[in-house]
């Protein structure tokens, strides 16, 4: 048997997908727009399925904070009745994967729609992944990084909070290139990747754009002095030696602070903020080995 699709309902009816040939599916219902805020940050749905049969139910959806967390994770489908030309294009805009009418309710019809809409959203992301990840890291790439960027700042506005994103310039990489080769170097960013996601929490994101370049994302962050804090932390951490084809490699670093709200609210300010930083003075700090720690560091293997 294959395993349940989670699907959350919100619904003032409970349809019968129990025989549906598209599941199994599992509903997981509630009654607000509220309570599936809540909902979506306890676990993650395959898919949400909105039934707001008011007329206001369009503009509701449109105006509910939790929108944009959904359609990350889930694929969202909406139940409206007669929405307007605009109001389905800016639903589809937003994320959501299909606008059903009330009739589509039906338990067979509605299972098929529930099913391939799950089916896009998996093929989406597949794609997504292929075409947004560094091959060499296997982390998020720019555009990756960009774009979940986007989606969070929209949720920041709804549901304000700090946020900072720190970019990261390794010194030393070509000369490592150069000596080891190219494979060399892809296993020393390989093992920098490792050290930062060991470093953080799992609501961040560690980004590589290529090179020598990498960024890391701070969902949240409660006082502005966390970030510096963060980022000092990641200097430590990663001017530590590494071990490389039989040969203990020091590296240098240089770090840059871009901070939401105070530095902009866009993605593209955000980053460029951070980047300019970076090769600017900034707050960067060389950091070279052993010497940047106080005790003497061993290489990881």
């Amino acid at each position: 048997m294959s395993t349940p699709y989670q699907v959350l309902l919100l619904s003032p009816g409970s349809p019968d997908l129990a025989t549906s040939p598209f599941g199994p599916f599992v509903l997981h219902a509630c009654r607000t727009l509220d309570e599936a805020s809540e909902a979506l940050l306890a676990q993650t749905y395959d898919a949400v399925l909105l039934d707001l049969p008011s007329p206001g139910g369009a503009a509701a959806l449109l105006a509910w904070p939790g929108l944009a967390r959904a359609v990350l994770d889930s694929a969202v489908l909406a139940v409206l009745q007669d929405p307007t030309p605009a109001h389905c294009l800016k639903l589809v805009q937003r994320g959501v994967r299909d606008i059903l009418s009330p009739a589509d309710l039906q338990p067979e019809l509605l299972g098929r729609c529930l099913r391939l809409a799950i089916e896009r959203k998996q093929l989406d992301d597949t794609a997504r992944r292929a075409y947004s990840i560094d091959l060499s890291t296997g982390l998020p790439n720019r555009q990756q990084l960009q774009e979940h960027m986007t989606h969070l700042l929209a949720l920041r506005e709804r549901e304000p909070a700090a946020m900072a994103l720190i970019a990261l310039q390794l010194e030393g990489m070509p000369a490592v290139e150069a000596s080891l080769g190219a494979e060399a170097a892809n296993v020393l960013r390989r093992k920098l990747a490792v050290r930062l996601r060991a470093s953080l929490r799992a609501s961040d994101v560690v980004a590589s754009l290529g090179g020598d370049l990498f960024c890391v994302l701070l969902a949240w962050i409660d006082a502005q002095e966390d970030a510096e804090r963060v980022a000092r932390k990641l200097l430590q951490t990663v001017s530590q030696p590494y071990l490389v084809a039989g040969q203990t490699l020091p590296l240098s670093a240089r770090l840059g602070v871009a901070q939401y709200p105070a530095h902009g609210k866009e993605a593209r300010a955000l980053l460029s903020r951070a980047l300019g930083q970076v090769s600017g003075d900034g707050i960067s700090r060389q950091l070279r080995g052993a010497a940047a720690n106080d005790e003497v560091p061993s290489a990881d293997d």
